[in-house]
This record gives structure tokens, C-alpha cells and sequence, in this order.
């Protein structure tokens, strides 16, 4: 299956047969027929996971695919301030696409090739930030659209693999209650900061660059555990905690930033809203054209790169 999207084809909202999602919501074997799947307790389910090689097949369905195809998810980032004193102070949203090519590989192992952007937007809204007016320093600054990967995800029997990724994320249990199979999983980085305090106080956060991020995906118990289905559908959750983006020009101001996200698979252009896919197309049309993404992208050093002031 090919993983290009050309502009041509996001015209009219029109299915992603080259790329972003292309298989149908319930995404079945070849050959397979899709029905609804077969109704399984939530006790069950949590027999069926003491197998590592039913946990890894069940994980990669939910989160992507245990199939090769291409999987896409599209998130509402609503991104707040905190200083460690007060409550959170709303900053922007950040509209995020996540294009995940999977692919099943010997030893019950699922991994997945992950390209992201993401447009920075007024809080709560799809507006399109050109400047964002920082409400903790009064300054304007002009947002830096996310860019991000590809970095490779392996989900397999003894947990999960990260390569060419800031953070490797640690398997937490799966649980099935009300019908509802949970996966989670949590991640957390401390680093000497790679924009160095002393050279760049504007921009530099301090010494030590931090990020926590825990997520969680809920998808039917039913379509999580039916072996006719490549792609389950799912709810896509994760909540972050990072040091402050260069772009901003906090400096070294103690606090750091919070992100809330929500989310879902989505199978064609249509799904998403019509003027969130507009940002992502005018500001990051690089997801839609991966053949171009010959090297891996970091926002924070391609930043720094401009010489920002």
C-alpha cells in the first residue's frame, strides 16, 4: 500500500486510497467479510491477555494496526502554562496529525513508522496563529509549526521499543471494564538541554530538558480481541508536562508547559474538521507528501537553526 498523499487527492474530503487510512472503519483481513464482531466479557479479555502474544497483537490493533497499512490520527492538543504556582494558564491549541505506517514482523512484533506535524492554533479554536501574545511575559512571538520523525514504535511480547525517538514509552496494564479495553502507557525524559542556557538565556529553558507524557487508548472490547479485524477503532488520549519550547522565549521562568489531548483514528480526509485539515495543509504540507521526508525532523534544534530572536 502506498504511504504518499498527494494535494491532488485531498480535494473534496475524499477517502485516502493513497495513504492516510485507506482501509474502511473496521479495517478486515483480505477476503474477510466486515460484520460486527463477536461479543467477548470483559473477563475474558483479561484471560486472553495473560498471553504476551496476544497482549502485543491486541496493543498494536488498538494503538495502529497489527496489519501493513497505514494509520492516521488526528488529536486536539489544548496546550496551558504552568508556573508551579496558581492554576494552569490557557496558552493555545495545538491541531496534531500523527501518520503511523505499520508493519507486522517475526517474533508476534508490530511496529510502526510515525511522521508528525502539528499547527498551533488560538486556545480552543482552529484559528491559525501567525503571532501568539505569550500571557505570562506580554511578548509576541510567531508560533513555530511542529514538525516531527519519523521514528520507529516496535510492539511486541516483552513491551515496546522506541528508535530515533526523545522518549521510549513504558507498556501500563491493559484492563477491560464496561466493555471498554484501556491501554496505556507512560514515558518521561531528563536530558542535559541541547539549547544551552548560557549561550541562548532567551531561549534556553535551563539546563535540563524535561517531558512527561501518559496516554491512554479505548477501543470496544469486542473489536480489540476480533482477529478479522486489522485496526480497531479508538480513542486516542495523552497528557504532557515539557520543558518551554524555544519559541516561546521563556527563558529560564520556572514552570513548564501541560498538554491535554483527545483524539481518534481517522480513516479519511473528511473526518477531520474542515478547518483544521485548512492549517495543516497551508502550514505542514509535508505529512501529505512523505516521500520528501528524507531525514528525520526535530522542531526545537531546526528552530535554533533560524537564529531566532
Amino acid at each position: 500500500m502506498s504511504a504518499d498523499l498527494t494535494r491532488r487527492s485531498m480535494m473534496a474530503g475524499l477517502p485516502l486510497a493513497a495513504g492516510l487510512a485507506a482501509a474502511p472503519a473496521l479495517a478486515a483481513k483480505s477476503g474477510a467479510r466486515v460484520k460486527a464482531s463477536p461479543a467477548i466479557s470483559d473477563a475474558e479479555a483479561m484471560e486472553r491477555l495473560r498471553d504476551p502474544a496476544t497482549r502485543a497483537r491486541v496493543r498494536a490493533r488498538v494503538a495502529g494496526s497489527c496489519e501493513a497499512e497505514t494509520v492516521n490520527i488526528f488529536y486536539r492538543l489544548n496546550i496551558y502554562g504552568y508556573t508551579g504556582e496558581g492554576n494552569l494558564v490557557p496558552f493555545y491549541t495545538l491541531n496534531h496529525l500523527s501518520v503511523n505506517e505499520w508493519t507486522p514482523l517475526p517474533g508476534n512484533r508490530y511496529q510502526a513508522k510515525t511522521f508528525e506535524c502539528g499547527v498551533y492554533c488560538a486556545f480552543d479554536t482552529d484559528d491559525v496563529l501567525e503571532e501568539w501574545k505569550n500571557p505570562l511575559t506580554g511578548e509576541v512571538r510567531k508560533p513555530f509549526q511542529f514538525l516531527g520523525g519519523p521514528f520507529t514504535v516496535t510492539h511486541g511480547p516483552d513491551g515496546m521499543v522506541a528508535m530515533g525517538a526523545e522518549l521510549t514509552p513504558k507498556p501500563m496494564r491493559m484492563e477491560a471494564y464496561g466493555g471498554t479495553l484501556f491501554v496505556s502507557a507512560m514515558a518521561d525524559m531528563a536530558r542535559p538541554n541541547p539549547v544551552s542556557p548560557e549561550k541562548f538565556p532567551k531561549f534556553s529553558s535551563g539546563p535540563i530538558a524535561y517531558w512527561d507524557t501518559v496516554s491512554t487508548n479505548g477501543a470496544p472490547v469486542a473489536q480489540a480481541f476480533d482477529d478479522n479485524i486489522s485496526s480497531a477503532d479508538a480513542f486516542h488520549h495523552f497528557q504532557n508536562m515539557g520543558s518551554w519550547h524555544p519559541w516561546m522565549a521563556m527563558g529560564s521562568r520556572p514552570g513548564r508547559t501541560y498538554g491535554r489531548s483527545a483524539g481518534v483514528k481517522v480513516r479519511s480526509l473528511d473526518q477531520i474538521p474542515a478547518k483544521a485539515l485548512k492549517g495543516l495543509q497551508d502550514h505542514t504540507p509535508e505529512i501529505f507528501d512523505r516521500k520528501g521526508w528524507t531525514s528525520p525532523r526535530f522542531d526545537i534544534l531546526e528552530y535554533m537553526a533560524g537564529n531566532p530572536t
